[in-house]
């Protein structure tokens, strides 16, 4: 007990400013506190993929009761696709604001805030009776939902070593397809019985709970596992403009949102128009093989990345440009073929696309220092949508006016193939983490 004490007054002194008497060993004082409570980032993890798990509910839930929303407010095509553009630009402009004030002060307060703030509109959905006071929710819902997503990442980065950061971030992501789905399931099944609006009480409701839970875990030390030194261009915000592992994962991860994000928008529309699916079979199809791969993509490339990590530093972006390179045939095979093969295709294409979510994300939070992590995150965020999925379905759409949807498919598969280029000379650039070997020696990673 008594070195617990000393440890915890240790870390008091050094949050009152006695930066100087524990700068050499805070880590090892960290690390010791953790053993005595393996639970602790457990817990926090499981709070944080649970609350990004509403974050994607809350988004989807809206697609599934659109041609409700459409009805009652009698609107245009066009007016219930802005509702969409409008929450994606809003989310896009608020995440360089948030980043930084998470690099400045309490993150688990600025996520406990953001999390109230969005619940409390998603709530507010009750009192909605016109287009405009539904625009208006859903542009701030945005604005609460990139306070989360650009902080959270960096506060499940720094509970676990560098070495465990894949499969770390693989499991906080998985929040994605699953919450997507299940945000489509809870629209489907409850809007028609009682109405558009029910659905989003009940995604709500879970949202303060999970909030008043994070009050109660402590936040860990900004980069507490982080082995690298914060140089001028890890560790300043001028210097992300010429950090280019930063910039390497950033745009690689950029063209992959391009290539997803069109694909998303128009295979449902592919497979109904061009392979005589009706529609209703085509997004049953497509949505099960997101949710499917996923899940097995985002603990796979996680899992992956942290095993190449221990011998090479270029892991992360290895995985992820392979898998890129490997993921331009099975496209080809999906686009040009039908029956087994096309959805075998798509399947192979999928599962390769989402392989990247966990690598690259650890490849982002290793290519900066700790006290500039979520304003890096926020730059991520703004860079990949605006390059990526905002652009891409309307390109796509352009080209099937013009062309063929057949022919519009090549601009994903081009995507694919940049992004690729980008992370295989982006591993150059790789930073050196150290890692725990197996016979648990630390040491930095081979290559």
């Amino acid at each position: 007990m008594g070195i617990i004490t000393d440890d915890v007054n240790n870390v008091k002194r050094y949050y009152r400013g006695g930066r100087d008497a524990c700068v050499g060993n805070r880590h090892a004082i960290f690390l010791r506190l953790v053993a005595q409570n393996k639970l602790y980032p457990r817990t926090a993890l499981a709070l944080l993929t649970a609350l990004n798990l509403l974050n994607y509910i809350d988004r989807s839930v809206l697609f599934a009761v659109q041609p409700l929303v459409q009805a009652e407010f009698h609107l245009t095509n066009a007016e219930v696709g802005y509702l969409t553009s409008a929450f994606l630009l809003f989310y896009m402009v608020a995440a360089p604001f948030t980043g930084p004030l998470a690099d400045r002060y309490s993150r688990k307060v600025i996520i406990v805030l953001g999390a109230i703030f969005w619940s409390g509109l998603t709530l507010l959905t009750a009192v909605t009776h016109t287009y405009r006071e539904l625009l208006v929710r859903h542009t701030l819902v945005g604005i609460g939902e990139a306070t989360f997503v650009t902080i959270a990442p960096t506060f499940v980065a720094d509970l676990f070593p560098e070495e465990k950061r894949g499969r770390i971030l693989g499991v906080f992501y998985l929040a994605i397809p699953v919450g997507t789905a299940l945000g489509y399931l809870l629209g489907g099944k409850l809007s028609p019985e009682h109405g558009w609006r029910f659905p989003f009480y009940v995604a709500a409701a879970p949202g303060f709970l999970l909030a008043l839970a994070i009050l109660f875990i402590s936040e860990p030390e900004r980069g507490r596992f982080d082995s690298l030194q914060e140089t001028q261009e890890r560790g300043t915000v001028l210097g992300l403009a010429r950090n280019p592992a930063f910039w390497t994962a950033t745009l690689g991860m950029a063209t992959m949102t391009f290539a997803l994000g069109g694909i998303q928008v128009w295979m449902p529309t592919f497979l109904s128009r061009l392979r005589g699916y009706d529609l209703k079979s085509a997004n049953e199809i497509f949505g099960a093989i997101v949710v499917f791969d996923g899940i097995a993509a985002s603990l796979a490339g996680g899992w992956l990345g942290d095993r190449l990590l221990r011998r090479t530093k270029t892991s992360y972006y290895l995985v992820s440009a392979v898998s890129m390179a490997l993921g331009v045939p099975a496209m080809i095979v999906a686009l040009f073929t039908r029956g087994p093969a096309m959805l075998a295709g798509i399947w192979v294409a999928a599962f390769l696309l989402l392989l990247n979510t966990a690598p690259l994300n650890a490849a982002l939070i290793n290519s900066v220092g700790a006290h500039i992590r979520a304003t890096a995150i926020a730059a991520n965020i703004f860079i990949i949508h605006i390059l990526g999925d905002v652009p891409s379905p309307t390109m796509m759409g352009y080209v099937a006016d013009r062309r063929s949807l057949q022919a519009a498919f090549i601009l994903p598969v081009i995507a694919m193939i940049v992004s690729s280029a980008i992370l295989f000379y982006g591993m150059r650039f790789a930073p050196a983490v150290r890692v725990e070997r197996e016979s648990g020696t630390v040491g930095a990673p081979a290559g």
